[in-house]
């Protein structure tokens, strides 16, 4: 009988040991292909910003009101106390200051910063000048009360006698503070009439030297004055409306210039100031054929309205200098404004021929008082004379449109056709 033997122990390790190497690699495997899959699920986290320390944002809002605020108080005392370079060096700061903030420029002026800067303009040292200038025009942004403060520190008495020592720069500068303090003139009871600021102004726009920037402001500044009526009446008086004129050709001065003109013709010196300038009419009615520019139209338009409304004068120079055909043109292709006052002003001309000529529709003759002797030869001239004006008016007006509809052309028709017209074919 044979003895069952016992499995050798080599094998049984073997066996051991190639179980623990599959379960192994199957858990490797496991590991491996789960971490895969994690991988390409997996999404960067979005950055979070970190949330700002508002103690440590109030601390620096602190220590930056804090820094400024002791430096403006040292630039006060020495604007006050301090030499002419100490002055110097605050005001420096102080500009430096009131470009960053409203509230900056209203503390330094309850500070009392601005009646020495005003003195500084009428320094005889440009440099210096110019720096007080440049600082006062930082102040007055934005706030009306520091302009308020500057007139009443008497910023117009310390503008300089010479003007003819300043440099465009200069002048540029000093045209932007007076634009600046110019509402409040207007607003206040200030009167211009014992200023310099008249004279200062019309050297500006008078002079060759300076830029289109300066007269622009200049030209802002008188605006805002004319619109006070005692200061209209001042400025009619000073010279400024030759000027004006001469400006109204500059198309980029001319709205300016001719709204000025508008304020001053309301008033009487003003309508006879304008009337006694040798460029009225004619100026004027050259700005009405500006077709690029509407705004232009209507107000030379308004300023030969006030001046045809009450003088027959007016209106025999306005007919001399051609205005009927220009008046005619902008009734039919002006803006709605420039057309009404063109067509007023037609209507005038009707009226007044009709007086002359007579209300009947036949042979006209004029109207012949009882006990006034008439020129019969007269009557015939002002007849020829009225009928020329028309149908040179209606030939112009009717080529001119034909002209823009189709192009340029023979207007040899056109001219057949107008002066077999009676003056009945008038549009107004």
């Amino acid at each position: 009988m044979s003895v069952p033997q016992a499995p050798k122990r080599s094998d049984s390790l073997t066996s051991w040991f190639f179980t623990y190497t599959k379960l192994r690699f199957f858990s490797r495997m496991r590991r491996f292909l789960h971490l895969k899959a994690a991988k390409k699920q997996y999404k960067p986290p979005e950055k979070v910003e970190k949330p700002v320390d508002t103690d440590i944002r109030a601390e620096a809002s602190m220590r930056e009101e804090s820094d400024w605020g002791v430096t403006l108080q040292r630039s006060v005392k020495r604007l006050h106390f301090g030499s002419w370079e100490e002055k110097e060096v605050a005001v420096e700061d102080i500009k430096r200051l009131a470009k960053e903030d409203l509230k900056r420029r209203k503390t330094m002026a309850e500070l009392g910063v601005i009646p020495p800067l005003v003195a500084m303009v009428g320094s005889e040292v440009v440099a210096r000048q110019r720096l007080a200038v440049q600082t006062l025009i930082e102040l007055a942004n934005g706030s009306f009360k520091n302009k308020a403060l500057m007139v009443e520190a008497g910023i117009l008495s310390k503008l300089p006698e010479n003007k003819a020592v300043l440099g465009e720069p200069d002048m540029q500068e000093f045209a932007q503070l007076l634009l600046s303090i110019s509402a409040a003139l207007a607003d206040s009871q200030f009167s211009v009439s014992s200023s310099r600021i008249i004279p200062f102004i019309i050297h500006f726009l008078d002079s060759s030297s300076s830029s289109i920037q300066t007269k622009d402001s200049c030209l802002t500044t008188l605006y805002n004055l004319s619109s006070v009526l005692d200061n209209a009446t001042t400025l009619a008086t000073s010279g400024v409306v030759n000027i004006l004129l001469r400006l109204s050709s500059l198309k980029e001065a001319s709205e300016k210039a001719l709204a000025i003109l508008g304020n001053l013709a309301v008033t009487l010196t003003g309508e006879k100031a304008l009337e006694s300038d040798q460029m009225v009419p004619d100026r004027l009615i050259e700005v009405m054929t500006w077709d690029d520019r509407p705004k232009c139209q209507e107000l030379a338009a308004y300023i030969l309205m006030i001046l045809a409304h009450r003088s027959s004068l007016q209106r025999q120079k306005m007919a001399k200098a051609g205005i009927v055909p220009v008046l005619l043109e902008v009734a039919l292709l002006g803006t709605p404004l420039a057309q009404k006052r063109a067509l007023k002003i037609l209507q005038w001309f009707k009226n007044e021929r009709q007086m002359k000529m007579g209300p009947h529709s036949g042979p006209q003759v004029g109207r012949i008082s009882i006990g006034s002797p008439v020129n019969p030869r007269e009557v015939d001239q002002g007849k020829k004379l009225m009928m020329k004006i028309v149908k040179q008016s209606l030939y112009k007006n009717m080529e001119t449109i034909t002209r823009r509809a189709n192009g340029e052309g023979d207007s040899s028709k056109l001219k057949s056709l107008v002066i077999s017209s009676s003056s009945k074919s008038l549009p107004y």
